[in-house]
């Protein structure tokens, strides 16, 4: 089993990574929600997440819901100190699966790996909208108001990932990192190219502007009130 561990304390991440390899497991691990996050929403498929609920960069809340927002599915198993009902509430309700609290038994912690793994995938959107404005995944196509619109690869991509988080701003070096796979500046205006001539697409002839340029920040798809 495949399998990722985001945890900032090393004693207890070399712990879980040893005994789970021990298991015949795969484990790759991040020590931050931000390292974690770019995991659990990159190309590898995992069949469980392991987080922990504090975590430095962003909190392992924050991870959960912003995976679970570009529609990562996998099952979630939050580690944490905090035992209250409250907590479990908030963590489940981020889009958790399961809770286990510290400290905690290996044996305990290998049964819930597998419960969650025996557990039927659940059904990854296919469709993303934002207003009038509707991707349908399987058949690549767009349309606002009923009105086919054509996009070329790149546009589409760049277009999904701002679906993925509407009314969230995306930068530039998102951009960059997702649908480019560059992780560093290429100091090009690639970005800007494609982001004008999306806009002209999905924008153009239309009453309200769905894409909008936050300045100093980056881009955000809204749907109008």
């Amino acid at each position: 089993m495949k399998i990722l561990l985001v945890e900032d304390d090393k004693q207890t991440a070399d712990y879980i990574t040893k005994g789970l390899r021990e298991h015949g497991h795969v484990v790759d691990h991040a020590d931050n929600g931000r390292d974690g996050l770019y995991l659990a929403t990159g190309e590898k498929s995992y069949e469980v997440l392991i987080i922990d609920r504090m975590l430095p960069a962003m909190d392992g809340l924050l991870l959960v819901k912003a995976a679970r927002a570009t529609n990562v599915t996998t099952p979630v198993l939050f580690l944490t100190t905090m035992s209250g009902i409250d907590d479990r509430v908030t963590g489940l309700e981020a889009g958790g699966d399961d809770y286990l609290v510290k400290p905690f038994a290996f044996a305990e912690l290998l049964a819930r790996i597998r419960a969650l793994a025996r557990r039927p995938p659940i059904m990854a959107a296919t469709a993303l909208h934002a207003g009038d404005l509707e991707m349908d995944l399987l058949a690549r196509t767009v349309t606002r108001a009923g009105r086919r619109i054509e996009l070329l690869a790149q546009e589409f991509k760049v277009l999904e990932y701002l679906l993925r988080h509407v009314g969230e701003v995306v930068t530039r070096t998102m951009l960059l990192e997702k649908v480019w796979d560059f992780h560093f500046d290429p100091k090009t205006n690639i970005v800007e190219t494609h982001i004008s001539r999306l806009r002209s697409k999905i924008d153009k002839g239309f009453d309200k502007p769905l894409l909008h340029t936050v300045r100093g920040a980056g881009y955000v798809i809204r749907a109008p009130d």
